[in-house]
């Protein structure tokens, strides 16, 4: 069995709760700020199939990792309205900030327990970066459970990183449209609707020309945050030594 089959294993259960967390963050802070409407839909679960999207989940991502291109996609979206909210204007940057904020919460107790799991003497075999890259411990033997909780940290990192780009209909627009001036709000908020067909002809693109802007733009972001989360774990993995 493939080393890249086995870190597709690690990788695919870390994405999925990174993903369903997102999404019910959005919706719980949707419902303490006044507006039930998830709640009511049945989407405030973490069952992972409440939050598919066929097309998005499925499809694309499937046909672009067939295709050979950049693997890309999208959950379905966790429903809000902003006019039941108490503050409509303050509440939808609250509850676009909750998804990656939560992210960013898993990301801190992966390093928590990535810390308490990783042996001294224990690195990387390769370049974590290039995504095939296993923890060994000092005698050479794979550390599964620290790798995933590393990679679980990165895809978290990743996921609201990314979600934090001022790009409609990413939850970095809902809060940059919160913080421009009453007269620009709604031509920016105009553009949350074809906001993801941009992304899907920059991801074409990026496949046509061989390029991988997405990476290259979050690569220096991730790779400096990263760096303080991995020295949590470093300090968790001292006090417990």
């Amino acid at each position: 069995m493939s080393q890249t089959f086995l870190l597709g294993l690690v990788l695919i259960p870390a994405l999925v709760i990174a993903i369903v967390f997102h999404e019910v963050a959005h919706g719980y802070a949707a419902r303490l700020l006044g507006d039930p409407t998830a709640s009511e839909r049945g989407r405030l679960t973490l069952n992972p199939l409440a939050h598919v999207d066929p097309v998005g989940t499925v499809l694309v991502p499937g046909a672009l990792a067939l295709l050979g291109g950049p693997v890309f996609g999208w959950a379905k979206p966790v429903p809000v309205n902003k006019w039941r909210l108490n503050n409509p204007h303050l509440g939808m940057m609250a509850v676009a900030a909750a998804g990656p904020g939560s992210n960013f919460v898993l990301a801190g107790i992966g390093a928590v327990l990535l810390g308490l799991a990783i042996p001294l003497g224990a690195g990387f075999d390769g370049d974590a970066a290039g995504g095939t890259s296993l923890l060994i411990d000092a005698s050479g033997e794979p550390l599964w459970l620290a790798t995933g909780l590393f990679y679980f940290i990165l895809v978290n990192l990743f996921l609201g990183l990314f979600n934090l780009l001022p790009i409609p209909p990413f939850d970095g627009s809902h809060i940059v449209g919160g913080i421009l001036p009453k007269q620009l709000r709604a031509p920016w908020e105009k553009l949350q609707g074809i906001g993801m067909a941009l992304i899907l002809v920059l991801v074409a693109a990026s496949w046509v020309f061989g390029t991988s802007w997405l990476g290259d733009l979050l690569i220096g972001p991730v790779t400096f945050v990263l760096g303080y989360y991995l020295a949590l774990a470093d300090w968790v993995a001292a006090l417990i030594a």
